[in-house]
């Protein structure tokens, strides 16, 4: 695809008015037709999804080296929000694995060692991403991403699978692993597989 053609995926912005309204808060445009009998399985929809996210989220939280508290405020709050602004009934809003696993890597470095800098450094980390995402939002160029290739988008799930597997691999094995490299963390490993705890 070419930067002329890809163009195409750009819409021009929301006129003001109602239209204009209801194209930047969509919850307007379904809210006036919403179905009372549609009400029982979506309730039940967001049952189910509640009891999936909230251990996912916390998980998440701590492959991200947070306490697991933040998982669920990062679990609830966009999942509120894309309810309201969000447009896809499809979409799936919350913590990823693979954000989790950066968020771990770029500020392992910046704290090191200490929780209130962590936390605090992971707070600035989400408000400058999302002040990003606006930017982009605002500036139409999410078209973008239709310039990654397949495989680099599998290659990059597949590598990040296997960082955050090892990564999880002290709480099987039962000792602690200091935070490092990948490699540096393998070979930690290895070296005191003899510590191993049998009862985890």
């Amino acid at each position: 695809m070419t930067i002329s053609n890809a163009s195409a995926y750009q819409t021009s912005p929301a006129p003001l008015g109602p239209a204009g309204m209801r194209r930047y808060f969509p919850f307007l445009d379904w809210l006036l037709h919403y179905r009372s009998e549609d009400l029982p399985g979506d309730l039940l929809a967001g049952i189910i999804v509640t009891i999936m996210l909230v251990p996912q989220g916390m998980a998440y939280a701590l492959v991200a080296g947070l306490p697991p508290q933040v998982g669920l405020y990062a679990s609830i709050t966009p999942v509120f929000i894309y309810g309201l602004l969000g447009s896809s009934r499809t979409l799936a809003v919350g913590p990823v694995a693979i954000v989790s696993l950066m968020v771990a890597a770029g500020l392992g470095p910046i704290a090191n060692g200490d929780v209130a800098t962590y936390i605090q450094a992971a707070i600035t980390l989400a408000l400058l991403v999302g002040v990003m995402q606006v930017a982009m939002g605002f500036l139409r160029i999410g078209f973008l991403v239709n310039f990654l290739s397949h495989p680099v988008l599998v290659g990059f799930a597949a590598a990040a699978a296997i960082v955050i597997g090892f990564g999880q691999m002290k709480y099987v094995l039962g000792f602690s692993v200091p935070r490092g490299e990948f490699f540096e963390t393998v070979h930690y490993t290895i070296l005191h597989l003899a510590e191993t705890n049998l009862a985890t």
